[in-house]
Formats: structure tokens, C-alpha cells, sequence
């Protein structure tokens, strides 16, 4: 059985949200596609931009800039979706653009910095300094427990 992970790398599914670089691990990943007509949930909390079917599930779509405190996206481009099941249930986070699969040292992890906005600290497993650009990793265990504690309340 091959895994994503060895001693000494890691595999990413890199994805752009409001220009900065977010990696999710790839074993999280189940699919990339765009999000086609959601369906809002009335009186859901902000982050939670609806449902939709995809291939007969009922997938919930988590809006990532309401859920990392950016502003709503205003280029007129169509949002991504990242497939991802957590907990028996099929969630799309929806993101501005899905980048390449990176390999990346764990020589390069390092913890979140003290200045790391507190909303994306609490989703976040670390960062990748990376030629110049930082990776924040995208704990998606965080990400969708978070927000669905926050859409209980």
C-alpha cells in the first residue's frame, strides 16, 4: 500500500483563498470539481454557503472565506470545491482556485507564527515557509468541527 506520507515528506493539495496559499493533505482529499447549483440553508450560519448533490450525495459546502474572516470575493471568477468526508458526511470547501499537489519537506514545518490571524491559528497544523510563500496546512478536522459547532450554536 502506497502512502502520501514518509519519514520525511508530505503530499498537499495546494488551493488558493484569497490570495494566500493553503495545503490540505492529500490522503483528505476525495475530489476537486465546482460547486454547481447550491442550495442555501435558511437561517445557517454565515460560513455555510448551502448544499448541493454531487453524483447523488448531499454535500455540505463550507464557504472558506467566511470561515478564515476574508472578504467575500468580488472578481466575478466561479468558486472551486475540495471534496472532503469527515465524520461519515460529504463536505465541498469552497475555495478561490485549486493550485498542484506539493511534495514538501517536514524539514520546512514549522508552527503557526505568533502573528498568525487567531481564526485561521484555530484550523491551522503549521505552516511550509516555501521559496518566499508561506503554506498554512488546513487541519480539516479543525476546519469542519469549528464550523459545525459554530452552526449548532
Amino acid at each position: 500500500m502506497t502512502t502520501a506520507m514518509s519519514q520525511d515528506t508530505t503530499e498537499f493539495v495546494t488551493v488558493l483563498i484569497g490570495g494566500q496559499l493553503f495545503g490540505l493533505p492529500i490522503e483528505r482529499v476525495h475530489d476537486v470539481f465546482m460547486p454547481d447549483r447550491l442550495t442555501r440553508v435558511p437561517l445557517a450560519a454565515p460560513e455555510l454557503a448551502g448544499v448541493l448533490n454531487l453524483r447523488g450525495r448531499i454535500v455540505t459546502a463550507i464557504d472558506m472565506r467566511v470561515r478564515l474572516g476574508l472578504p467575500a470575493r468580488d472578481d466575478g471568477k466561479t468558486n472551486m470545491a475540495v471534496g472532503i468526508e469527515h465524520k461519515g458526511e460529504s463536505y465541498g470547501l469552497l475555495i478561490d482556485q485549486v493550485g498542484e499537489v506539493l511534495k514538501v519537506s517536514e524539514a520546512t514545518h514549522e508552527a503557526n507564527p505568533a502573528n498568525l490571524d487567531p481564526r485561521w491559528a484555530r484550523v491551522s497544523a503549521g505552516v511550509h515557509r516555501l521559496d518566499g510563500q508561506l503554506m498554512v496546512i488546513l487541519d480539516v478536522d479543525r476546519v469542519l468541527d469549528n464550523g459545525i459547532d459554530a452552526l449548532a450554536a
